[in-house]
């Protein structure tokens, strides 16, 4: 693939009073009703709102609402893509290892989350989900220390409803004892997932009061506690738009299905998710599930293209193979550190998103043919992301000035971040050429001063160009 850009210049990179109102006591019943009316009606009052926030409790807001945790998108490991329910502490334990001996931690991936199946199918006496004794006979606990000691957090998983989605205990109506059991356990995370609903008649509630339900119980506890609360990990799977409301009550929340190591499956998730980018931002990030690089018949054009959707849309970044057997390949794709950068912003919390569908229309959905042309903002300069989506090689075009990131009458720098090259400097236009089948690129442009002198047409964009002395270029 050869990027191409018009003008490539040498020049360094130039970056850039108190009472109420007063009466005059006539008898003591007028006194003693003056002083008494205030007090019942503020107790009417009281027990008014009593009742409202009472039989309101379902849409109560959590009080802490983002809790100030998860400011970036989490990155991690996360066992279900790879093990489903063969899971035990050993396995856990080995996968935690090697997240350090293959760099991964040092790259940015710090949690260790058990997905569904380690519980046994029932709780205890006492009402606690209870470990598989077979599978972690240590205990959580003492599995979460290890992980701790190793410098990494950990992650569990629990269900809104009576069970979770392989029929072990869910937390429905369990919330806040469970909220507390994951804490001592030892737990920094929670994935909450969405299955057995409860009937209607029992809940009187829709996903957005069930999930509000294990908000209310972590807000509770780490505010009872005197500790960090829980990272909320929605996993509704995109139902009943959970970007409008989610944010009030957890970190993240799915965006789509269950994603499959199939390329047609990462794009109908990249397609659904060009249409609410504006969700993400610091503390709240759209979920488009766990990666699925090393995983299937994906391309290692595609694996990128699908880890720099995910990076640059700032999805949490959970690793979802077998590190054991991962290729070098995957490795260097999961831990390419100028798109790991780029997700893990301090200073732009925003997704990058379509200024240009390509192929459609643009706002036209399309699962086979996503937005081929992306930008955002980053605080080192403007992010592209090109996307291929035919099954053959493509030149991919585009103006600068298509991306509102852009300032006209300027030339920027351009920095590849899957070659980590510098490409000479581009003025008004773009090209990459021979981007493979299903391929990316994916970069940076610095803010390099200047346009030169004379260029023709006077403005990038045409639409009513106009002289000071009032004619129109554009026509």
């Amino acid at each position: 693939m050869k990027l191409e850009v018009p003008h490539v210049q040498k020049n360094p990179l130039v970056t850039h009073g108190a009472g109420g109102p007063a009466y005059t006591a006539r008898s003591k019943l007028n006194r003693s009703f003056v002083v008494l009316l205030p007090l019942a009606l503020a107790a009417i009052l009281g027990y008014t709102t009593y009742l409202a926030h009472r039989y309101d409790a379902p849409h109560r807001v959590s009080a802490t609402l983002d809790n100030r945790v998860a400011k970036l998108p989490v990155m991690g490991y996360n066992t279900w893509n790879a093990y489903h329910c063969d899971i035990d502490e050993n396995l856990i334990l080995q996968n935690a290892q090697l997240m350090k001996s293959l760099n991964l931690a040092d790259a940015g991936y710090t949690y260790v989350n058990i997905d569904d199946c380690y519980s046994e199918r029932s709780r205890n006496d006492d009402g606690d989900i209870v470990e598989d004794a077979t599978k972690f006979p240590s205990g959580m606990k003492a599995l979460t220390d290890k992980i701790h000691d190793l410098g990494l957090k950990a992650g569990i998983y629990s269900d809104s409803g009576w069970f979770t989605c392989q029929l072990y205990p869910g937390s429905f109506q369990n919330e806040a004892r469970d909220a507390k059991r994951f804490h001592d356990w030892g737990f920094d995370y929670l994935k909450y997932d969405n299955c057995a609903v409860p009937f209607d008649n029992i809940t009187r509630e829709n996903i957005m009061g069930r999930y509000e339900r294990m908000a209310n119980a972590i807000s509770d506890f780490s505010l009872s506690s005197g500790t960090p609360p829980l990272i909320l990990s929605m996993c509704q799977w995109g139902r009943e738009q959970g970007w409008t409301w989610a944010r009030r009550y957890g970190q993240s929340w799915r965006t789509t299905d269950d994603i499959e190591p199939y390329w047609q499956s990462i794009v109908k998730i990249l397609n659904q998710n060009s249409f609410y980018t504006w969700a993400t931002d610091f503390y709240g990030h759209n979920d488009m599930d766990i990666l699925e690089i090393g995983n299937g018949p994906l391309t290692y054009e595609e694996a990128k293209s699908h880890f720099t959707a995910w990076a640059l849309l700032k999805s949490p970044l959970l690793i979802g193979t077998h590190l054991a057997s991962a290729t070098k390949e995957t490795l260097e794709i999961l831990t390419n550190p100028e798109i790991i950068a780029i997700h893990q912003d301090s200073v732009v919390g925003t997704s990058i998103s379509p200024f240009r569908w390509g192929i459609n229309p643009d706002w036209v959905s399309n699962d086979t043919h996503p937005a081929q042309y992306w930008s955002g903002e980053s605080q080192n300069g403007t992010v592209f992301m090109l996307l291929n989506t035919l099954d053959e090689p493509a030149d991919m075009f585009f103006k600068l000035a298509e991306s509102p990131w852009i300032r006209a009458g300027r030339q920027y720098t351009v920095r590849d971040l899957w070659t980590h090259t510098d490409n000479g400097t581009a003025v008004r236009n773009f090209t990459a050429h021979a981007v493979p089948p299903h391929g990316v690129v994916a970069l940076l442009l610095q803010d390099a001063g200047d346009e030169p002198d004379g260029l023709w047409p006077p403005c990038a964009v045409l639409e009513w160009c106009m002289h000071s002395n009032g004619t129109r270029i554009d026509e």
